[in-house]
């Protein structure tokens, strides 16, 4: 008995002993660990909005170096849509996507605010630099640029103006609040977000009773020669209130007032339309009998038709909800198509029925309907061919893999 229970006792500290070396053992693991600097994960990407914006990118490209080749690819000189004018209005559905991707994860307001601020702030200082008259030919030897002569807007201008508007309300409609529970109906996307949509339409009726109810004045203007000297000045009549014509549109005369005659774009593409030039849609020589805003300047990028480009921008966020929230791909693309086809016919139906003709130099209602449509199916397109890339290399068409999720 006295030897089994002097067995019994040397077990026991056998085992406490390995206890005790067993927990330090782990201690060690765990402090050698906590020393190793943490993993950062590469962040994921949507795959969908990655490929969206390639084809913007490429079709940017294109239309620079072949649109002065090939007129019908440029943007159009007054009514209409070319595959130029796509390439605004693809870009600010793509910024209005990223913002509702982006925002998710931002911890407070005043966190969101700062980055908005930054970034608004950079988009503007690079759009001066490129586009307000700084950049020259490389074998032009002229530095700086003549203030009194300096390009206020331009294309980043807008990119940060309509940055800066939807990502603010989107930020102080989610930041910092539930995250939001959406019912079963097609429109709880819609109400869920309703301030967001409430900021695009307010920004859409602004510009239209603008364009409508702003009386126009006649103008005037000067042409230059190449020295900066006084060649030519002339008047502009006009007397009328919603014209949507080149020379007494609402749009321009809020330019003209807000940034001065001088400071806008000088070389407008409504000089390749038939009142101007027998070579239309083609550049060419003016006619004889060629009406005086033919050489007037225009400002395509303006104050008051990037205000009506808060809408695209808003639009986009829509469809970065809907990614979000909806994670089956059949319920995304019902969504997305539905949006896309939707603004498309709305746009068509405005611009036959001469209610709103589509015109990207004024931005219209019409315009941006109509290239958010096209913007919302291309997104589409391109969503499905990335399902079907997955299935031919995965064999798998599960909600709940990195791809189909628009992430890789």
């Amino acid at each position: 008995m006295e030897q089994g229970l002097s067995n019994t006792e040397s077990f026991a500290n056998q085992k406490q002993d390995d206890v005790i070396i067993d927990c330090s053992k782990e201690e060690a693991v765990a402090v050698a660990a906590a020393e190793e600097p943490p993993v950062t994960q590469k962040p994921k990407r949507v795959a969908t909005l990655d490929a969206f914006r390639g084809l913007t990118i490429v079709l940017m490209i294109l239309v620079d170096d072949a649109g002065g080749a090939y007129s019908r690819i440029d943007h159009s000189p007054w009514n209409g849509c070319t595959l130029a004018d796509f390439v605004m209005p693809f870009f600010l559905f793509i910024v209005g996507v990223a913002i509702a991707l982006a925002f998710k994860k931002i911890p407070s307001i005043k966190q969101g605010a700062k980055k908005i601020c930054v970034r608004t702030v950079k988009l503007v200082f690079w759009g001066l630099i490129l586009q307000g008259g700084y950049s020259h030919a490389p074998d032009d030897l002229q530095y700086g640029v003549d203030i009194k002569h300096i390009r206020w807007c331009g294309i980043l201008q807008r990119i940060a103006l309509v940055y800066f508007v939807v990502a603010m309300i989107e930020a102080f409609a989610t930041i910092g609040r539930p995250r939001v529970i959406l019912d079963d109906g097609h429109i709880s996307i819609f109400t869920a977000y309703r301030w967001q949509w409430i900021g695009g339409f307010a920004a859409m009726v602004t510009y239209l009773i603008t364009t409508y109810a702003l009386y126009v004045p006649d103008w005037s203007f000067s042409v230059l020669d190449a020295d900066q000297q006084l060649q030519q000045h002339y008047t502009v009549v006009c007397g009328v209130r919603g014209h949507l014509g080149p020379a007494c549109n609402a749009v321009g005369h809020v330019d003209r007032k807000v940034w001065g005659v001088n400071h806008l774009y000088a070389y407008p593409v409504w000089i390749r339309l038939k009142d101007c030039t027998f070579s239309s849609p083609n550049g060419g020589p003016l006619r004889n009998d060629a009406p005086s805003w033919c050489l007037a300047p225009f400002e395509p990028e303006g104050l008051l038709s990037s205000v009506s480009a808060i809408l695209s921008g808003t639009i986009g966020v829509h469809y970065g909800h809907v990614l979000i929230h909806f994670k089956a791909h059949s319920q995304r693309l019902k969504q997305w198509m539905a949006m896309g086809l939707g603004c498309f016919v709305i746009g068509i139906i405005l611009h036959f029925t001469n209610a709103l003709p589509i015109n990207k130099q004024l931005y219209s209602l019409s315009y941006v309907c109509f290239t958010a449509g096209a913007a919302g199916i291309a997104f589409s397109g391109f969503y499905i061919l990335m399902s079907l890339r997955h299935r031919s290399t995965s064999g798998s068409s599960e909600s709940h893999s990195y791809f189909w999720n628009g992430l890789e």
